[in-house]
């Protein structure tokens, strides 16, 4: 990434750092994995609270960003529901 002049930190609470070891374990690999020129995350958890960091170089990116990270969280959360 050239410059990273913007970004955002997500932060997801859950019903426990059981329930949120889970999740983060099942979106962590896409930290590197969906990284591009323009963005770039970084996940972590602390007890009941997952954070991911989305740094950006324009806001566009930064958008496209926190709506990916989003939805896989989204989908991390459906998915233990079943």
């Amino acid at each position: 990434m050239t410059s990273d002049r913007h970004a955002t930190t997500l932060r997801f609470s859950y019903a426990s750092p059981a329930v949120a070891e889970r999740i983060a374990a099942s979106v962590r690999p896409e930290a590197g994995a969906i990284e591009g020129e323009r963005t770039s995350a970084s996940l972590s958890r602390e007890g009941d609270t997952v954070r991911v960091e989305i740094t950006a170089s324009d806001l566009t990116a930064l958008r496209a960003g926190q709506n990916t990270w989003v939805t896989l969280l989204e989908v991390a959360e459906r998915a233990g529901d079943t």
